[in-house]
């Protein structure tokens, strides 16, 4: 069973109501942003990090960036960074590399939110693909994914000479 196969199967499995959008091939969470039509602070992008040697999920809209310090402090750890994708690949064999959804407990790896992302009356992300994404009420991620609330998103850097 393909990713978005088994997610929608847990999903219907649990009552969820949710949508699947087919879109124009994008690879960043921002294109995937526009290509949906949905602010950057409504789509819930994926960031996998080690934390202390532990694999994490981190999800965060698609506007902002991960800010490692912030994720150091708020997770109680003495280090953390970005995973690389030879990395955790091989944890989520039924998605295209860099497309998971912001269910890590299905993959065995812990999901933290960003407190920014708390509450929202909808999210959308990548549906393991780089062409679908799935739409779905706030408050149900939350209930299924049971992420951890916590402070880690940053502001992009300025671009350069802007």
């Amino acid at each position: 069973m393909q990713g978005r196969e088994r997610l929608e199967a847990y999903l219907r499995e649990h009552g969820v109501r949710y949508e699947v959008t087919p879109h124009a091939e994008a690879y960043t969470a921002q294109e995937v942003a526009a290509a949906e039509h949905v602010s950057g602070r409504q789509f819930a992008k994926v960031v996998i990090a080690e934390v202390d040697g532990t694999t994490v999920m981190l999800v965060l809209p698609a506007a902002l960036r991960v800010d490692l310090l912030r994720v150091r402090a708020a997770l109680g750890a003495r280090s953390a960074r970005l995973a690389r994708e030879e990395e955790f690949a091989p944890r989520f064999p039924d998605c295209e590399p860099g497309a998971m959804p912001p269910f890590g407990h299905l993959y065995g790896v812990p999901v933290y939110m960003d407190r920014s992302l708390a509450g929202q009356a909808r999210l959308v992300f990548n549906a393991c693909s780089h062409r679908e994404t799935i739409t779905m009420a706030g408050a149900d991620y939350e209930r299924l994914a049971r992420p951890t609330i916590a402070d880690f998103a940053a502001q992009p850097a300025p671009a350069a000479g802007g």
